[in-house]
């Protein structure tokens, strides 16, 4: 099973589901898994941080990372890299707060996988 979920929210995992970062930088007490091809790209996320612009957001982050990806092949990496337990995406924002991990999550739902936050 595939979750999302922020990194204050780790310890209330269960124990049979594996975090990972899909940050560009992780918290520096954060020592689990990372998987990068997830991240934002550093340039658009600093035009959106200066610009609060969610619109150019969600086009750069489809175009520059999502539309470069195949689903099936990141599931297929993620599960190798948690070693078959479910898998939690980890980012920083709140559930209500706009984030990336929402737009990865959507994006698996669109390729037929089943995702929901913890």
């Amino acid at each position: 099973m595939l979750y999302t979920t922020y990194f204050a929210n780790i310890p209330t995992l269960a124990l049979d589901i594996t975090p990972v970062s899909i940050c560009g930088k992780r918290p520096d007490g954060y020592k689990g898994l990372q998987y990068k091809k997830l991240a934002p790209k550093w340039e658009f996320f600093q035009q959106w941080k200066r610009s609060g612009d969610n619109h150019y957001y969600v086009r750069c982050f489809n175009e520059q990372v999502l539309e470069k990806l195949d689903a099936n092949r990141v599931y297929e990496e993620l599960v190798e890299l948690a070693k078959n337990t479910d898998i939690a995406l980890v980012c920083y924002e709140k559930p209500e707060d706009f984030c990336h991990r929402h737009l990865v999550a959507n994006w698996f739902r669109e390729n037929g996988y089943k995702i929901r936050e913890w």
